[in-house]
């Protein structure tokens, strides 16, 4: 599926975007944000792709006027989810490459996911979360009409080998219909 917003294209992740990625993803201010490592290499960002981007409803974010990789937004229903949810629900993750922060970029392809996960997956609720300290996300989530739900204080965070306070956020079908 490909997905086409005023600015953005947002399409399924190809190997030959290896090297974007990498070029974005190595930034020690993206992943660990994010709650993963920063890439090491093209070639681990080519496995990247392969492993963890080829998930179904995972998209790459990029400009219209060159196709190109700059972030990663997706979806994660149910099970898939990293906090167990029916499969009437989902959870929504996303990051954009430094350069491209502050720019509006991001909630304009969160609000199409969002629009994507409620009339065409008839989902019932989205969720997403921030670790402390991450207020450009925290601000996305607000954007897009996410409310606060609860906090997992010290939680532990394998993919970085650590703890972490990380604040839920949640959208449901009903909201998002009434513009709250």
């Amino acid at each position: 599926m490909i997905f086409t917003t005023e600015r953005l294209i947002l399409r399924p992740w190809e190997e030959t975007d290896a090297e974007s990625l990498y070029e974005y993803a190595k930034d020690e201010l993206i992943g660990p944000a994010a709650g993963w490592p920063a890439h090491t290499s093209v070639k681990n960002s080519l496995e990247i792709i392969r492993t963890v981007l080829a998930a179904p409803e995972t998209y790459a974010v990029c400009l219209k006027e060159d196709n190109r990789a700059i972030g990663s937004i997706g979806l994660m229903v149910g099970e898939q989810s990293n906090i167990g949810l029916p499969d009437s629900e989902a959870e929504i993750g996303y990051w954009i490459g430094v350069p491209f922060w502050g720019r509006g970029l991001i909630p304009e392809g969160v609000r199409e996911i969002i629009r994507y996960a409620f009339e065409d997956l008839h989902l019932e609720v989205l969720w997403c979360g921030y670790f402390e300290g991450n207020d450009k996300s925290r601000r996305v989530q607000e954007k897009c009409g996410f409310r606060y739900h609860h906090t997992n204080e010290d939680a532990p965070w394998v993919k970085m080998m650590d703890r972490r306070t990380e604040h839920i956020m949640r959208l449901t079908r009903e909201d998002w219909l009434n513009g709250v």
